[in-house]
C-alpha cells in the first residue's frame, strides 16, 4: 500500500504541473507575451497551493473518500481547462483573463490539498522522517518528469486539449486506485465508485472528440474555413482558406493574405536587393512560408539562399502542400535554397558564413522569447555575417500604429553602428507596414526591375522612403537583451489599436 500511493504521489505531481503548463502556454498563445503569462500563472498556482495546504487541516473525517473525491474534482477541473478556456476566449473573449487565474486558482487550491492528505493517510505506515523525504521525492520526481515530455512530446504530438483531457484521466485513475486500495475501509465505497466512472466516462469522451471540440472552438475564431490546423512545440498553425484567399495564423495573429502578401514581401526583398547587383549569398532569417524566398530567386544571379526557421512543421507544410507550394512558387524546392531548422540567435552564433544580403522577417516583438531577436545583441551577430557591401533589411512592425516600436528598432540598429534607411508600404491585410534597411554605408535606393515586381516601380519604390508626420521619427530608447524595452512599446501601442 505504501509504495502505491507513494506512486499516486508521482502521478498526482505530474498532473498539477500538466495543468499548470498547459495555462501558462495557452494564455501565451492567445495572448502573447509569454514571460508575463508563464510568472503570473506560476505565481497564482503556488499561492493556490498554499491555501490547499492550509484549507486541508479542515478535513478530518474520511480522508480517504474526501482524497478521492478531490482527485475527481481536479481531474475535471484540470482536464477540461484547455479546451473551455480556448472556448470562452473563442466566445467571449472578455472574461477569459479572470476565467484562466479562476481555473488556475481552482486546480492549485485541489492540488494543495492533496499531498497533505497522502502524508495523512501514509502517516500510519512511515516514521515522520521518511514520510516527508519520499513523499517529497516523489512528488519533484513527477513534476521533473512532466517537465520534459509536455514540450517534447505531449504538447507536439497531443495538443494542449488532449494533453489535459489525458492528465485528467490519470487523475481518475489514481481516484480508482485508491477505491481498490482502500475497499474495505470506505462506508460510501458505491457512490464513490458511480462518481468515479462518470467522471471517467466525461473525460474519455472529451478525448475522443478533442479533435471536434477544437475545431468547433476555432470555426468561431477565424472567419474562414480552416484548411490546415497544427499545434507544433513553438506555435499553433492555422491556415484558411475563403474562395481564392489562403492566409496563415501564428499563434491566432495573421501573417499574411495571399490576395496581398505580394506587397509586403516586394516591399521587404526588392528595395534591397536592387541596389546589390553583386549578391550572391543570401540568409533568410524566419519567413519559413518561403515567400520571401519567392521573390529572392526572381534574381537570376543569386547563387545560395538560407532559410533559418525554428519550426520545421512550417517548412516542411509550406513545402509540400500544394495549394501553399503554388503560393510560394516552389521556392523552398529549389536546388539554390538550404533549409536550417533552428533558432535563429543560436544558429548565428555557431555560424562562420558571410552573406551579401540578409533578410529577418520574423513575426512582430509581441514577447520577450521574439524581443530578443530584434535586440542590438542579435544585430551585433547579424553584422559580424554580413559582408563588406552588404545591406541587412528587417521587418519592423507599423510605423502607424506602432510608430515608437518602430523607431526603437531604428535606434537599435544605429546604436549598433549601422546605417539606416527605414521605409513603409500599404499592405492592406495589416495597414501600413514599416521596414529597414540597414548597412555599413548609407543606402541610396535604386530603380526595381518591373519585371519582378507586381506592386513596385521605380517612382512608388522612392515614395517608400518619405514619412508623413503622424509616421515621422520618434525618441526611443534601445532595445537591449537586458531590457527588453521593445516588447512593452509594442504591447502598449498595439494595446490602444486592438481596444
Amino acid at each position: 500500500m505504501r509504495h502505491a500511493l507513494l506512486f499516486s504521489v508521482f502521478v498526482i505531481a505530474s498532473c498539477g504541473l500538466a495543468y499548470e503548463l498547459i495555462a501558462g502556454a495557452l494564455s501565451s498563445y492567445l495572448l502573447g507575451d509569454s514571460v508575463t503569462q508563464f510568472s503570473t500563472v506560476i505565481g497564482t498556482y503556488l499561492f493556490a497551493m498554499g491555501v490547499g495546504s492550509w484549507l486541508s487541516k479542515y478535513i478530518t473525517r474520511d480522508l480517504v473518500g474526501r482524497f478521492i473525491q478531490i482527485e475527481l474534482m481536479v481531474g475535471l477541473l484540470g482536464g477540461f481547462s484547455a479546451i473551455g478556456l480556448f472556448m470562452v476566449f473563442t466566445w467571449l473573449a472578455g472574461p477569459f483573463k479572470l476565467l484562466l487565474y479562476l481555473v488556475v486558482f481552482g486546480v492549485g487550491v485541489l492540488v494543495g490539498l492533496e499531498i497533505p492528505l497522502v502524508m495523512r493517510i501514509l502517516k500510519r505506515e512511515l516514521a515522520f522522517r521518511d514520510l516527508v523525504s519520499q513523499v517529497l521525492t516523489f512528488d519533484y520526481l513527477g513534476a521533473l518528469a512532466v517537465s520534459i515530455l509536455f514540450p517534447l512530446i505531449l504538447a507536439p504530438h497531443l495538443g494542449m486539449v488532449r494533453t489535459g483531457l489525458l492528465f485528467g484521466i490519470l487523475n481518475v485513475a489514481i481516484a480508482f486506485w485508491a477505491l481498490h486500495l482502500f475497499r474495505d475501509q470506505l462506508p460510501a465505497r458505491r457512490w464513490l465508485g458511480v462518481q468515479s466512472g462518470a467522471a471517467l466516462l466525461a473525460l474519455l469522451a472529451g478525448f475522443a472528440g478533442a479533435g471536434q471540440l477544437t475545431t468547433l472552438a476555432e470555426t468561431h475564431v477565424y472567419a474562414d474555413d480552416i484548411v490546415h490546423a497544427e499545434t507544433t512545440p513553438y506555435q499553433r498553425i492555422v491556415v484558411t482558406r475563403w474562395r481564392d484567399d489562403l492566409r496563415l495564423f501564428l499563434n491566432n495573429n495573421l501573417q499574411f493574405s495571399s490576395h496581398d502578401e505580394y506587397r509586403y514581401h516586394e516591399a521587404l526583398v526588392h528595395p534591397g536587393l536592387a541596389s546589390l547587383p553583386g549578391a550572391r549569398r543570401v540568409l533568410v532569417l524566419g519567413g519559413g512560408d518561403g515567400l520571401a524566398v519567392r521573390e529572392i530567386l526572381k534574381y537570376p544571379d543569386i547563387d545560395s539562399v538560407t532559410l533559418v526557421d525554428l519550426d520545421p512543421a512550417m517548412t516542411e507544410l509550406f513545402s509540400t502542400a500544394p495549394a501553399l507550394v503554388a503560393l510560394n512558387g516552389g521556392a523552398l524546392k529549389s536546388d539554390k535554397v538550404r533549409i536550417v531548422n533552428a533558432d535563429a540567435l543560436t544558429w548565428l552564433e555557431e555560424s562562420r558564413d558571410y552573406f551579401d544580403f540578409i533578410v529577418i522577417d520574423f513575426p512582430d516583438p509581441s514577447n520577450f522569447a521574439l524581443g530578443k531577436l530584434y535586440t542590438s545583441a542579435f544585430y551585433r551577430l547579424l553584422e559580424k555575417r554580413l559582408s563588406a557591401n552588404g545591406l541587412i533589411v528587417v521587418q519592423s512592425t507599423s510605423p502607424l500604429y506602432a510608430r515608437q516600436s518602430f523607431w526603437c528598432v531604428v535606434m537599435t540598429l544605429e546604436d549598433v553602428g549601422f546605417k539606416t534607411a527605414p521605409y513603409h508600404a500599404l499592405v492592406p491585410s495589416f495597414g501600413e507596414w514599416g521596414f529597414i534597411i540597414a548597412g555599413r554605408r548609407a543606402f541610396v535606393p535604386q530603380p526595381v526591375d518591373v519585371a519582378r515586381t507586381r506592386f513596385l516601380t521605380p517612382e512608388t519604390t522612392a515614395d517608400l522612403f518619405r514619412f508623413p508626420a503622424d509616421m515621422a521619427r520618434l525618441p526611443a530608447e534601445v532595445n537591449r537583451l537586458n531590457n527588453q524595452v521593445l516588447v512593452r512599446y509594442f504591447e502598449a501601442e498595439w494595446r490602444k489599436v486592438i481596444r
